[in-house]
């Protein structure tokens, strides 16, 4: 009897112990979802920005685009190799010589200088194109980074749109079964519902698209998880148009990559103006002949001249690549005002922009947005009391809801329009 009692009791314990166990397994499983959470990368937009700037291969390519140039510049300056021969040259009569040689040529001084200007234009050039890239990238990534913003903006609208479309269909079905509405008023209160749910869908591939695309910027793999920081806010006031244009006319990358463009051209027509300077040449020669059996070596002969060309047909050099390279000087001068002129009217557009878009949200923001609030509040507390038609309800919810999504567009325009003057004024508008 005592050892039947003692299976029984550990029995009972095994069995609360198994229970326990079931009971903590799915709060185990629940843990899991914050530690998923802390996967998520949440990043501020400057972060993103420092991120992208660090990161993206884009600018990777540019920088190896500048190491190309500084090592191409090196190559122009660079002196040639020197030249070695070996002979041997058995002749009828005399002992056979056997010359050995090196000789080596350099080019007239001056033209390492000019290969040095042009090998350092095109660096210039090089570093003008990653300045604009960066540029670029830092907008686009600003851009991206509001659409997200926006994108989540609209999820949180969509879901409030949803909630007032139900509580009105339910506000429908009660006075439906009490008698004083038609089966009219609750189907359209069912199609509003379905219509915010289908919104609602298509607002989370939005919000994907964009997590991808700043993903991607950032230099992270598409499918990683990533969220915000940061809020959509009314941007700032602009500063002064003057300002702004003037900074942008002294370091847009555009103008800085002309500027170099010309510095390396003028080193080049001078380089094809010197096509008759001399080059220098100088030599050494041993014979290792035996002419002497005292003497089995012959001293080393020193040799040093001078290489001139002879420009009969000078006025090919003339009508050719100088006559070239002056034509490109030209064309670039007339590239540089045209681009002179287009980035101060791409300043301009710019900034007009932004400050349309900053009139708009405002304009939304205290204006819009509180009316169709107020008309909505009405027109629901009238139908509760039965005053308001259906019809009334939902069109004040359609038009509460537009305005919220305006209002946010509104805000995702503005602070796009901000960083594409950022971009267009080669500055932060701070």
């Amino acid at each position: 009897m005592e050892f039947s009692g003692a299976v029984r009791l550990l029995a009972f314990c095994a069995g609360a112990a198994s229970a326990q166990q079931q009971i903590a397994q799915p709060s185990r499983q629940a843990t899991q979802v914050p530690g998923q959470e802390r996967d998520t990368l949440r990043i501020a937009r400057a972060d993103a920005i420092a991120q992208a700037l660090l990161r993206n291969p884009q600018l990777a390519v540019a920088r190896e685009q500048m190491d190309e140039a500084r090592a191409q510049r090196v190559q122009d300056v660079s002196i040639p190799d020197p030249v070695g021969t070996a002979a041997i040259e058995p002749q009828r009569g005399i002992p056979t010589t056997k010359p050995v040689g090196a000789t080596i040529a350099v080019p007239f001084p001056d033209k390492f200088r000019l290969q040095y200007g042009i090998g350092t234009a095109g660096v210039r050039a090089a570093q003008a194109t990653y300045e604009g890239l960066k540029q670029q990238i830092a907008s686009q990534t600003a851009q991206t980074y509001d659409s997200l913003l926006v994108g989540l903006r609209h999820q949180a609208d969509l879901t409030e749109s949803l909630r007032l479309a139900s509580e009105f269909l339910t506000k429908t079905q009660a006075r439906y079964a009490a008698g004083t509405v038609a089966k009219l008023d609750v189907v359209q209160a069912e199609v509003g519902v379905a219509q915010a749910r289908n919104s609602l869908l298509a607002n989370t591939r939005d919000i994907a698209n964009a997590r991808a695309s700043l993903n991607r910027l950032i230099g992270r793999s598409l499918a990683l998880p990533i969220a915000p920081a940061d809020s959509l806010t009314v941007p700032p006031d602009l500063p002064d148009l003057t300002a702004v244009e003037a900074h942008a006319l002294a370091n847009r990358s555009e103008l800085a990559g002309l500027r170099a463009q010309q510095r390396g051209a003028r080193s080049t027509t001078g380089l094809a103006k010197e096509f008759w300077l001399p080059d220098l040449t100088a030599g050494v020669t041993w014979d290792f002949g035996a002419p002497d059996p005292y003497f089995p070596t012959q001293a080393p002969l020193y040799s040093l001249g001078v290489s001139l060309p002879v420009p009969i047909f000078f006025w090919q050099h003339i009508r050719g690549e100088i006559a070239q390279d002056q034509h490109h000087e030209r064309e670039l001068e007339a590239s540089y005002r045209d681009t002179y002129a287009a980035v101060d009217q791409d300043v301009r557009a710019a900034y007009a922009t932004a400050a349309t878009a900053l009139q708009q949200v405002i304009f939304l923001r205290d204006q819009l947005l509180p009316s169709a609030r107020e008309a909505y509040r009405v027109a629901s507390v009238s139908y509760g009391l039965g005053g308001s038609s259906a019809l009334e309800v939902l069109t004040a919810q359609t038009t509460l809801v537009q305005a919220e999504s305006q209002y946010s567009d509104a805000l995702a325009s503005a602070n796009a329009a901000q960083a594409d003057l950022e971009r267009a004024a080669a500055a932060p508008l701070s």
